[in-house]
């Protein structure tokens, strides 16, 4: 295995974390030079910004006319929270967990929400829970992609469309690269810093009728802090959706928001997204089916997520910590070649690969990637 000599041909963008993601190709400082640094996002030019946003967000993801859009504080982790703070307790519910980031919502819900009817359908990394046990007259969570085990619901086909309660979706890892069928989302969450490759802390939520009719009648139990507050004096606060920030948000950020929105436009908008995240995924699945020694966390091929290629070694070795010490090798001298960065697996799943194929990856650099994971390979397991 050490025999293999070292590749020449090196991607030309290392980045292949998935989180923050790639910028878009092409990218550099110059696209921010009409943002609106030193100005109020409360102006009126400022809040045009904010809401042009939203509007573009609207129309890329293909949103039906009556689903509504707002930017919010703290990334997709603060979208979601303010989804469960406001809507959670008029129903039971029911939490999908299969990763790192389904159990975090389910210690919110259960340890600090404190929601006496919450039923948690679990599954080991590499799996999805069982679908078919979800009972939709209750409020359901879950990850569309669990961005920790590269594993998706494959379809919205298995949500119910004559449901009682409503289907709350962290989305970040699947929107602009996965599609969902919105009549079967009642709330969606993301960030900007993933598929689109923007920058961090700002997040977006969006929301179906009927999740604003649950807002609108619904009244939690407990204390929603300001910053999760999408109603105020029991009324729906509805420029929010206009383009009203609950924080100051960064001007810097919102312009390479719109830089990217742009960009994914003159590429060919969703479909175009979608069709670039499968195709540069499936460069690494057809590598992982033939090669002996690595193979794809996901165990069913119908759940393998196209952004989040999460992979594990089939031939360790023997010994504990194994995996960990072959990922730590591969990730190390990748790294130190320049040739790919922030490529090991998530903290607390399994030891391995994870590469980011999301919509701003090209194709050609996970293509040059391949020799060097081979190469990199060999090289740590020719000194164990």
């Amino acid at each position: 295995m050490d025999g293999l000599s070292k590749p020449t041909l090196r991607p030309a963008n290392p980045h292949f974390s998935s989180g923050p993601c790639s910028k878009r190709p092409g990218w550099s400082l110059d696209a921010l030079s009409g943002a609106l640094v030193g100005r109020s996002h409360r102006s009126p030019v400022g809040k045009q910004r904010l809401k042009l946003v939203i509007d573009k967000t609207h129309a890329l993801l293909q949103l039906p006319h009556d689903y509504r859009v707002a930017i919010v504080p703290g990334s997709d982790t603060g979208a979601f929270e303010m989804a469960l703070w406001n809507l959670l307790g008029a129903r039971g519910v029911d939490v999908l967990a299969w990763e790192d980031f389904g159990h975090r919502w389910v210690r919110d819900i259960i340890a600090e929400l404190r929601i006496a009817d919450a039923r948690v359908l679990a599954a080991d990394y590499g799996h999805l829970p069982d679908l078919a046990a979800v009972d939709f007259d209750r409020d359901v969570i879950l990850p569309w992609n669990g961005t920790a085990a590269g594993v998706r619901v494959p379809d919205g086909a298995w949500i119910a469309a004559d449901r009682k309660g409503l289907i709350i979706v962290d989305a970040t890892s699947a929107l602009f690269a996965q599609r969902i069928d919105w009549a079967k989302v009642d709330v969606a969450t993301f960030s900007w810093q993933k598929i689109l490759g923007g920058e961090a802390a700002h997040g977006m939520i969006v929301l179906s009728p009927r999740a604003i009719e649950r807002l609108q009648n619904h009244r939690p139990s407990w204390p929603v802090p300001k910053l999760f507050r999408l109603t105020e004096g029991g009324k729906l606060q509805h420029d929010i959706f206009a383009g009203v920030t609950i924080n100051t948000p960064s001007m810097l950020c919102v312009e390479d928001y719109l830089d990217t929105l742009a960009w994914a436009d003159s590429v060919g908008g969703l479909d175009a997204l979608c069709a670039r995240a499968d195709a540069t995924a499936a460069v690494l699945f057809d590598w992982i089916a033939r090669t002996p020694w690595i193979a794809n966390l996901a165990v069913d091929p119908a759940t393998r997520s196209n952004t989040s290629v999460c992979m594990r070694f089939t031939d360790a070795g023997e010994g504990p910590g194994a995996e960990q010490r072959i990922t730590d090798g591969i990730v190390s001298l990748l790294e130190s070649e320049g040739v790919a960065y922030d490529i090991g697996a998530y903290r607390g799943a399994p030891a391995g690969l994870r590469v980011w194929c999301g919509a701003t990856v090209e194709r050609s650099d996970v293509e040059a990637l391949i020799p060097w994971l081979e190469w990199a390979y060999a090289q740590v397991r020719g000194t164990d």
